[in-house]
């Protein structure tokens, strides 16, 4: 099914950037918020309504499984001390400088990192990067924040994550009982971090399973 409501959404917001970014040769937009929301969705619908746009994902910067399972970290992948922060602050400043710069993406059905999986150009005047934890408060993910020129924070209930996760989770192959044991002591404890610790960012939607997202700007940034 097609979800209309999130591309009228993507063209609005869209129209916004481009009036914000008319000026600018490269404009980085991040999309934070907690796993499930709908942030690679409005990410990627965001990148067909904007001319020159690419989607960066935060998640390509995870450590490897077998890093994970050296750490003693591999059941709490995903939290944000199982990210390579500085390897995206890196490629954020790279950004910057109009070269061609060589990201990794994350192939969640291999639930690996690729690395050298895609190319931004300099034409790519848009940079959209997705991520839970964009728009933390605290820690290495809060030095990042300088570099994105909008910030878009995408919430709703942890009633609707806990469905969309389990449901996403099985939908990979995870039986029911595993989809809710990852979900409980990882993806949900994950999520709450997010909520809890983000600044709301330029731009906040709220959405749930039942109503139509809600949007709302935060100071200057106005429709």
């Amino acid at each position: 099914m097609i979800d209309t409501t999130s591309m009228n959404q993507a063209k609005t917001l869209a129209a916004q950037l481009q009036a914000q970014a008319e000026a600018a040769d490269r404009y980085i937009v991040a999309i934070a918020g907690p796993p499930g929301v709908g942030k690679s969705t409005l990410s990627t619908q965001l990148a067909q309504e904007l001319e020159g746009a690419i989607v960066l994902q935060a998640d390509g910067y995870h450590f490897d499984n077998v890093l994970l399972d050296r750490m003693g970290m591999r059941d709490r992948k995903g939290a944000p001390d199982t990210f390579d922060v500085d390897g995206l602050d890196t490629t954020l400043k790279r950004l910057r400088c109009g070269q061609d710069v060589i990201v990794p993406m994350f192939d969640r059905a291999m639930d690996v990192a690729r690395a050298g999986a895609e190319i931004i150009t300099p034409k790519a005047k848009f940079v959209i990067v997705e991520g839970n934890y964009l728009a933390l408060k605290h820690g290495p993910w809060s030095a990042l924040r300088p570099h994105f020129d909008f910030i878009v924070f995408v919430s709703t209930s942890m009633e609707e994550l806990e469905r969309r996760l389990i449901r996403r989770w099985t939908d990979l192959g995870q039986s029911i009982d595993q989809a809710r044991h990852w979900v409980a002591s990882n993806d949900l404890p994950n999520a709450a971090t997010v909520l809890r610790g983000s600044e709301p960012g330029h731009l906040v939607i709220h959405q749930n399973s039942e109503t139509m997202p809600r949007a709302s700007y935060q100071g200057e940034f106005q429709p």
